[in-house]
């Protein structure tokens, strides 16, 4: 999907300040803390950008339900789906709903649970390496366009202040087993915003 020529150009910060940062939290999103984080092991180098996608209850978008998940607040009885979920400790670092609000879950100086079993650039446990983005979406459908704004900006400020080399989608890095965001993200659009060279994106996904 080609940007739509009706929606206005982002204009992306020649680089963050550091006082947009403190601890690993970034000041232009909304703190929510997750207690599903742990230490990065030593030596860690935070390279890798992973984009998922997620939705609660599948496919029903401003609700709640993302943010009380990953802070192990959410009510199983309000909808059978999430009755799937009720055993799962899992959080990202950001999460990006579908008008661009960004919201923070873990500080980028820790190690969310949000790749799981995972393997990319010759190295497995991404968890340990990567910070993860979720957007707020149904895998395999499209995206809106101020997520991708809000994510190109979010992807600018993080290679500000971590050496981030490689943006991938969760289905590169657990192909298989994972499928998102899928075919309704448009890699070309966020290569585009970001102006950042072809190596740093995911090739097809194997298989």
């Amino acid at each position: 999907m080609d940007p739509d020529p009706q929606d206005p150009p982002m204009v992306l910060p020649a680089a963050e300040p550091a006082s947009a940062w403190k601890q690993g939290w970034w000041c232009h999103a909304r703190q929510m803390a997750s207690p599903n984080f742990g230490v990065r092991p030593d030596g860690a180098v935070v390279d890798l950008i992973v984009v998922h996608s997620i939705s609660l209850p599948p496919g029903q978008y401003g609700t709640d339900a993302v943010a009380q998940f990953f802070s192990n607040q959410l009510d199983w009885s309000l909808h059978p789906y999430f009755e799937t979920l009720r055993n799962l400790k899992v959080s990202a670092h950001f999460f990006i709903r579908r008008n661009g609000e960004i919201g923070q879950f873990v500080s980028c100086d820790k190690r969310a649970w949000h790749a799981g079993v995972s393997s990319y650039r010759g190295r497995d446990n991404c968890n340990d390496d990567a910070v993860g983005i979720e957007l707020e979406g149904l895998e395999g459908d499209d995206f809106d366009p101020p997520q991708y704004d809000s994510l190109a900006r979010l992807c600018k400020a993080l290679a500000e202040s971590y050496p981030v080399a490689h943006v991938a989608g969760h289905e590169h890095i657990a192909p298989g087993r994972k499928g998102d965001p899928g075919r309704g993200f448009d890699w070309d659009r966020l290569q585009g915003l970001l102006a950042w060279p072809p190596e740093r994106f995911p090739g097809p996904v194997a298989g």
